[in-house]
């Protein structure tokens, strides 16, 4: 768009129309000519920035950074959708049909794929348009009249055309119980620049807590189809840099009948993806400490062991009983039965940042608590020198024999170490195979079905002496 603006001026104009001083005529006409003369031109040119196509491979989250809707009931605004929260109450309502919940994403990307968590705890249907949008102004229908699933209360995933866009419209249409409509959650997936892992994944398998009914057990994702760009919208994806996303919420499948508690994570397979190696046993699945007998080393796919860790915990529950609240494991090394360590960050509800400690188990008996930042009490206050959520840090668990050292790394500050001394803890009786463990497990189930754990990971390196790929 141009405009352009010339002002002819004489000095014998400047005196009859006052210079320099206000005039009940304040506005100029667009060309003043007294000589004919030019004196001055002045050209401003406004122009809109055009957003080219965008063309690149992966597909992680997109960030939404502004939510807008052309109508909300009180405290159920359009920001709820983007608030990374999956309770009910955190949700966008609209009384009335076709209204419109547009969301912007913080750049232009090359939108795959995104995610509706739709309130229907009454078993209600909706259908709903999307359209994507360069400019807010002209606007690429991508899906029509689809219907949710009315027997899920989880997020909906659904694959689209391959758009360039900023903008994301929802458009509800109807329900099929009233006129009311409900979002609790929306996620876009795609990419701005080529995007993979930066985690080796080939002697890892990823368990995800799939069911909602919290009757039927945990899927094993094997290693072949975790190393092969898997995609898991609710609980396993990556983020824009390529970390690795983990999430668990409180309502799902557990792993086993022994364990309570949900968990997205990974489990170290040394035998690479021969489904003929057992994933139990002395074998070359799994590994050893060096106060096992040297039989038990030779059999075993590894003898002690070095996991290194890089992470962010992006989210924790704030929901449930206090004994349990703000608690997820990041780590473990998990033997037969028990853990020879686990590692865990916590933060409550009314802290902005959050402590590590970490949990050593005998064999067959009780843990011993170690705290390195704040403490895990249930009332413990802000922790001087804690770690907030969405805040980067690393870790290192190393084994060697008896001796466990664990060392927290953070940019800026100095490490902070302890060692666990394990000649007591029975681990080397005999009998005893490890497995490094990587992710988040989500120990709490008092809290809203909803509520949930998260960490980013963006380096997970597991290395043993004596280890060789099988």
């Amino acid at each position: 768009m141009l405009f352009n603006r010339s002002i002819f001026i004489t000095c014998s104009l400047l005196l009859l129309l006052g210079c320099g001083s206000e005039s009940e005529n304040d506005s100029l006409p667009e060309t003043i000519i007294i000589t004919g003369e030019v004196i001055e031109e002045v050209t401003e040119e406004i122009t809109e920035e055009v957003i080219e196509d965008i063309s690149c491979d992966g597909l992680a989250k997109l960030n939404f950074v502004d939510a807008t809707a052309s109508d909300e009931l009180t405290s159920y605004s359009a920001s709820n959708t983007i608030d990374s929260n999956f309770i009910s109450e955190s949700r966008w309502s609209t009384s009335h049909d076709d209204q419109t919940l547009i969301l912007t994403l913080n750049a232009a990307a090359l939108i795959k794929g995104f995610s509706i968590t739709w309130l229907n705890n009454d078993g209600r249907s909706y259908s709903y348009d999307v359209e994507v949008s360069k400019d807010k102004n002209t606007w690429l229908p991508v899906i029509s009249s689809q219907l949710s699933n009315s027997t899920s209360t989880r997020a909906e995933y659904i694959d689209i055309s391959e758009s360039t866009a900023i903008y994301l419209k929802v458009i509800p249409q109807s329900n099929t119980i009233d006129s009311s409509n409900h979002i609790v959650e929306v996620e876009a997936f795609g990419c701005m620049i080529d995007v993979a892992s930066n985690i080796e994944l080939d002697d890892w398998y990823l368990s995800i807590p799939v069911d909602e009914s919290l009757y039927s057990k945990a899927e094993s994702i094997k290693e072949s189809a975790l190393n092969n760009d898997y995609f898991n919208h609710q609980f396993s994806f990556l983020d824009s840099d390529g970390g690795m996303v983990f999430r668990a919420p409180i309502e799902g499948a557990k792993t086993s009948t022994n364990t309570s508690y949900t968990r997205t994570e990974l489990r170290e397979m040394l035998r690479r993806g021969n489904t003929s190696i057992s994933t139990k046993g002395i074998n070359t699945n799994n590994w050893v400490f060096s106060s096992a007998s040297t039989e038990e080393q030779e059999a075993a796919g590894g003898v002690d062991g070095e996991l290194i860790a890089e992470l962010t915990v992006n989210h924790v529950t704030d929901t449930g009983d206090r004994s349990q609240v703000g608690r997820v494991i990041i780590g473990q090394i998990h033997a037969n039965d028990d853990e020879p360590i686990r590692v865990y960050y916590r933060k409550l509800p009314e802290n902005d940042k959050g402590a590590i400690y970490l949990a050593h188990e005998i064999l067959g008996g009780d843990d011993i608590y170690y705290e390195l930042i704040g403490t895990r009490s249930k009332s413990a206050d802000n922790p001087a020198s804690g770690i907030a959520l969405n805040e980067r840090f690393g870790y290192k668990i190393t084994v060697v024999g008896n001796q466990l050292t664990f060392t927290i790394v953070r940019e800026g500050q100095e490490d902070i170490t302890e060692t666990v001394d394990m000649s007591n803890s029975g681990y080397d009786l005999g009998g005893q195979y490890m497995y490094f463990k990587a992710g988040v497990y989500n120990p709490n189930n008092t809290g809203d079905p909803k509520d949930y754990v998260q960490a980013t990971f963006y380096k997970i390196d597991n290395s043993h002496t004596g280890y060789m790929a099988n």
